[in-house]
């Protein structure tokens, strides 16, 4: 299952702590903080849950899947995610 933001704020607002409207924006300058940070190259770490980083992909020579010709592909950032060690305790202690 796929969680939305959508879902997310009405979560938030299930909790009967703030309205709807309040919900929403405290979602979204949460997502826009994050994103801002990840832009900058920085590191957000999230207690209990885990860690994103911004990692630097050198350019590399790859292949084109339909044809089979090389290609380079160029010098790129992506973002990873670390899993904390609670939060995978109980990912994994919902299987046993």
């Amino acid at each position: 299952m796929t969680v939305t933001k959508a879902q997310l704020v009405e979560d938030l607002f299930g909790k009967n702590v703030f309205t709807k409207v309040h919900s929403a924006q405290i979602i979204d300058t949460l997502f826009e903080l994050i994103k801002r940070s990840l832009e900058n190259g920085e590191d957000i770490l999230i207690s209990g849950f885990g860690k994103f980083s911004v990692k630097e992909k050198s350019q590399r020579q790859g292949r084109n899947p339909q044809t089979g010709e090389p290609i380079d592909l160029p010098q790129r950032r992506v973002v990873t995610f670390r899993c904390s060690g609670p939060l995978r305790a109980k990912m994994n202690a919902e299987r046993d």
